[in-house]
């Protein structure tokens, strides 16, 4: 049995990957994003922090935005492979998360890895995190999100079959939900329009940007939304004043903690936010214990195996 606020092994996968209804949960987060938003990417510390301090008290469902039907829609918008790759540098610089800056041969769609998304969320939607997180990384690792050997990585990372996975991409119902998210997306909740330089256009209007979240008490159904990225205490004040009653776990003990939990890579900002210690003092605890995927100016840590 765990005592109180004591974390047990992949903890962390399990409650992030509480997709379907959780009658334990007080409040269901609905987290508007794109495996290819760098935004999204640099609020993932945030998102696991949140885990930590809650756990099963949130519910997690996981929308796709879709940022690029194709990879002209990207060109279209001006944004070339360079303009990609400056503004990648700018966004890891300040966010600290792993990100290979270099630039790429082509801008890429984001349309095939959200369908996997979605997909996923239908048919396993215990794996529909997992996958999101790997197509995160491989995407920020320097991978094109379009090509099918990106996906199917991304799939195998996350316990799913490539070949179910690509069966399920066919189906009707996919496509319909897939529709059905880019369609929520682009209607913003009408909260979430007082802070319009957190939507982004498109030719109907407006939408969310990535990530935002829309936060329901279940209790009684009030909803608060969260357009665009926002500091941690934006996030951490909405879902304190939803549910006072529940109690926040403390922080961390160690950093080998954290690893433990998450049951999976982290980048040393995530444990930093989640530890809440300075990046430097993350980054040399993490060296003592855990091994190393370099990626751009910093890396994925893991436990050694055993």
């Amino acid at each position: 049995m765990t005592a109180p606020g004591q974390a047990t092994v992949g903890e962390g996968v399990r409650a992030e990957r509480q997709i379907a209804e959780d009658p334990g949960a007080a409040v269901s987060i609905t987290t508007f994003t794109d495996p290819g938003c760098p935004w999204a990417w640099s609020a993932e510390p945030f998102r696991l922090r949140l885990a930590w301090l809650y756990g099963a008290a949130i519910e997690w469902d996981l929308r796709m935005v879709v940022l690029a039907e194709r990879p002209q829609d990207y060109i279209d918008r001006g944004l070339t492979p360079e303009l990609m790759a400056d503004g990648a540098a700018a966004i890891a610089r300040e966010h600290r998360m792993p990100i290979d800056t270099r630039m790429r041969a082509r801008v890429s769609a984001t349309l095939p890895a959200c369908r996997a998304v979605v997909a996923t969320r239908l048919r396993a939607p215990g794996r529909a995190q997992a996958l999101l997180r790997a197509l995160q990384i491989r995407n920020f690792a320097g991978a094109l999100l379009d090509e099918p050997r990106t996906v199917e990585a991304a799939a195998r990372a996350a316990g799913l079959d490539p070949r179910e996975l690509f069966q399920w991409e066919r189906e009707p119902a996919v496509r319909d939900a897939l529709e059905e998210d880019m369609r929520l997306a682009r209607r913003p909740h009408p909260a979430a329009c007082v802070l319009d330089h957190k939507l982004a256009n498109w030719s109907g209007g407006r939408r969310y940007t990535c990530p935002s979240y829309e936060v329901v008490r279940r209790a009684d159904g009030v909803r608060i939304a969260i357009p665009g990225f926002q500091p941690f205490a934006t996030y951490d004040v909405v879902t304190a004043n939803l549910v006072p009653a529940v109690d926040r776990r403390p922080p961390p003990a160690s950093v080998e903690e954290v690893l433990r939990w998450a049951g999976e890579p982290l980048a040393t900002q995530e444990v930093a936010v989640v530890c809440d210690i300075p990046f430097e003092e993350a980054r040399a605890d993490l060296g003592r214990v855990a091994l190393e995927q370099h990626v751009g100016s910093d890396g994925l840590w893991s436990l050694p195996a055993g």
